[in-house]
């Protein structure tokens, strides 16, 4: 067994999408959870922070929630540590600031490097974007693994100044070093769209209505490996609520004016709430 990546829950389980600093939304969905099973385990599926109002609020909320919660890091997630230690500058939408200046900033930002990439719950495999379609369900667990072994490690800031990059841009499992290490970090956290041999695309975010040239999304490549588990994910606010037998997004715009969505492993119930539109697309 792979620590940190591998779970039976026999109790009620809740997957939540992307809440970007939405943390009244947060506050809503949660007693909406609780109304119904107030000890269901709760899994966030990455960007827990960022472009919403209330990041700080966000991150202490879900700490607060001790071992009923459990996380798969989001690209934003990674960037608020990359900020943090002086490794990107702040973008010009960045809402991560009051995060920065709290009195619990390091313990938050510590809680924080030591979650998950990936989780395997059940029949269900849980990670930020997407995967690879050369990885199987094993494999998404150990290259999620060997990311977080070093986020948890003595190193990890110097894990973070070369993590960020868009080449290489397809896998191979003969990769190395800091360059294995970001091909994970981007399949993980960034992938939309990629080829039939798994060459991923930074670019585009809309929806899959109008892929680039000779790509897909993700979860249509044909021959994927992880077709024998039903994959979980956020990340892709323009694709919106996807529930199909095998795949499914939960990333339902919150920031955006959408909704926050928590799914029901078990039986696919669905909670949401409504957000205000903090955030413009453009």
């Amino acid at each position: 067994m792979i620590p940190y990546s591998f779970g039976i829950y026999p109790m009620t389980t809740y997957a939540i999408g992307d809440i970007q600093g939405c943390a009244a939304q947060l506050d809503a969905l949660l007693e909406l959870i609780d109304a119904e099973s107030p000890d269901a385990k709760l899994i966030f599926l990455g960007d827990l922070v960022n472009r919403g109002p209330d990041s700080l609020g966000t991150l202490r909320k879900i700490r607060a929630l001790g071992d009923r919660a459990s996380v798969v890091l989001g690209n934003h997630d990674l960037h608020l540590l990359a900020v943090a230690h002086g490794i990107r500058q702040p973008n010009r939408a960045d809402t991560v600031m009051d995060i920065l200046s709290a009195p619990d900033r390091d313990t938050l930002l510590d809680w924080l490097r030591h979650q998950a990439m990936a989780l395997r719950v059940n029949d269900y495999l849980l990670v930020h974007a997407g995967v690879l379609p050369q990885w199987s369900a094993v494999q998404v667990l150990a290259v999620a693994h060997e990311v977080e072994t070093r986020l948890r490690s003595n190193d990890w800031v110097d894990f973070l100044r070369n993590m960020h990059g868009n080449e290489p841009a397809r896998w191979n499992d003969d990769l190395q070093g800091p360059a294995r290490m970001r091909c994970i970090v981007n399949g993980l956290t960034r992938l939309r769209y990629c080829t039939a041999d798994g060459t991923m695309d930074f670019i585009t975010k809309e929806s899959p209505g109008n892929p680039p040239p000779g790509y897909l999304p993700w979860f249509e490549v044909p021959n994927r490996q992880t077709n024998d588990v039903t994959m979980v994910f956020g990340h892709w606010s323009t694709l919106g609520l996807s529930l199909q037998p095998n795949v499914i997004g939960l990333d339902t715009g919150c920031v955006w004016g959408g909704k926050l969505t928590a799914l029901r492993l078990q039986d696919r119930a669905l909670l949401q709430v409504s957000c205000p539109q903090y955030q413009q697309p453009g």
